[in-house]
């Protein structure tokens, strides 16, 4: 399996850096796991867990998080950039727009998720997208770009079926990344999508530390609890559990052109 979303090198949440949570993940099974950077504090944190994990286990993912926007956005932004100039991350991420907590910053989120897919359309690398309460700005930004855009993933998807359908049907090569919420009790709309999504629109994630899923629930979440979500998916689309697997490992290395050695 293939955890497409994690941050493992936090160290307020992993103490020794991730370095254990990568081990017991290669332990259940997860052959793979994308760090997606937040900060330019976060990227030393990240990077040092790239380096110190088994050859071929991780790959980094690089831009600034919406929450850490602000008026000098641009230059934070690239003094990140900076920061893994010397790296090959596989995507742009995680970016976008997160609007549930404060709208202050909304236009200069806005700018913000422009110029990272603008650098990815000149990179070659898709775009690990976070988008909360902006759904309609997030498809605006990304309107203007046309025909030229970058791949793109929604990472930690827990809308509904009406949402699927409207990013289907605007993106038709959008993955969707799906983690612990799927699994959660009070998250039926979630299922109720999932259950239209087909597969090959599908990626694991486990968004670590947070929303570890049933019966995890509760814990500081780990890379090694993506089975549960796994399995989850598959009881909801009743096939199993290795056909899930299979198809999100698939999605997953086309969209971040992973090696063949991450695909089982």
């Amino acid at each position: 399996m293939i955890d497409t979303h994690t941050h493992l090198y936090f160290r307020e949440d992993y103490p020794d850096g991730g370095v254990g949570a990568v081990e017991r993940a290669l332990a259940e099974g997860v052959s793979h796991m994308v760090l997606p950077n937040v900060s330019l504090e976060s990227a030393e944190q990240l990077l040092r867990l790239h380096r110190l994990a088994p050859a071929g286990s991780t790959s980094s993912a690089v831009g600034l998080h919406p929450e850490y926007v602000d008026r000098d956005w641009r230059a934070m932004t690239q003094a990140v950039f900076d920061r893994f100039s010397e790296e090959s991350p596989v995507a742009i991420g995680e970016v976008g727009i997160d609007l549930y907590h404060d709208q202050t910053w909304r236009m200069e989120q806005m700018d913000a998720f422009g110029d990272h897919l603008d650098r990815a359309r000149a990179m070659g690398l898709p775009v690990i997208i976070h988008s909360r309460n902006a759904l309609d700005d997030t498809l605006h930004v990304i309107g203007l770009m046309g025909a030229e855009r970058p791949k793109l993933l929604f990472h930690s998807f827990t809308a509904d079926s009406e949402d699927a359908r409207r990013i289907m049907s605007e993106l038709p090569d959008a993955l969707f990344g799906i983690n612990g919420v799927v699994t959660f009790k009070n998250a039926p709309e979630l299922r109720e999508a999932v259950a239209e999504l087909p597969l090959d629109r599908i990626v694991l994630e486990t968004d670590a530390p947070y929303l570890a899923p049933v019966p995890r629930r509760g814990r500081t979440n780990e890379s090694a609890y993506l089975r549960y979500i796994n399995d989850k998916i598959a009881e909801i689309k009743g096939v199993a559990p290795e056909e899930v697997e299979n198809a999100t490992n698939s999605n997953a290395t086309g969209f971040f052109a992973l090696n063949k050695e991450y695909r089982s």
